[in-house]
């Protein structure tokens, strides 16, 4: 199946998942969205950064997920996994996530650059920060 990933650009995350310093994509959530329960080992995920095009696929290996998070679960999962997902402050994202009660861990592996895609988000919504079982269409220029 394949995913995209929206990132936000502010945080820098593309250039580290094609260095190999972010092998993970973690998606933090206060209830169930996607890709939960729909990424597996063997899928793909195109990432790009909110209002760009698509630039950069990697591999999935595995995924864990974790549900009824509480402060200290919050804590532990940053500080086991924080760096493989490119987190060089963990107390600026333990102050995003510590009210989060679901984590996603998307282990990734053969990161690459690809030749920029555009993407249509509709039927996805607009504030969609994932799509999971994305079918790649050319898109009408405007």
């Amino acid at each position: 199946m394949d995913h995209v990933a929206i990132m936000k650009k502010s945080w820098g995350l593309l250039p580290k998942i094609l260095s190999g310093k972010k092998t993970i994509e973690s998606r933090w959530y206060k209830n169930r969205s996607a890709p939960w329960g729909k990424i597996m080992a063997g899928d793909t995920v195109y990432f790009k950064n909110s209002g760009e095009k698509v630039t950069v696929k990697a591999e999935v290996t595995k995924v864990l997920q974790f549900e009824n998070l509480n402060q200290k679960k919050i804590k532990s999962v940053l500080l086991e996994y924080g760096e493989r997902d490119g987190i060089d402050d963990i107390s600026l994202y333990y102050d995003l996530f510590k009210d989060k009660k679901y984590c996603l861990l998307i282990f990734l592996c053969n990161a690459q650059e690809i030749e920029p895609l555009e993407i249509s988000k509709n039927g996805y919504g607009s504030m969609a920060a994932w799509i999971s079982d994305y079918q790649f269409f050319p898109v009408a220029k405007k």
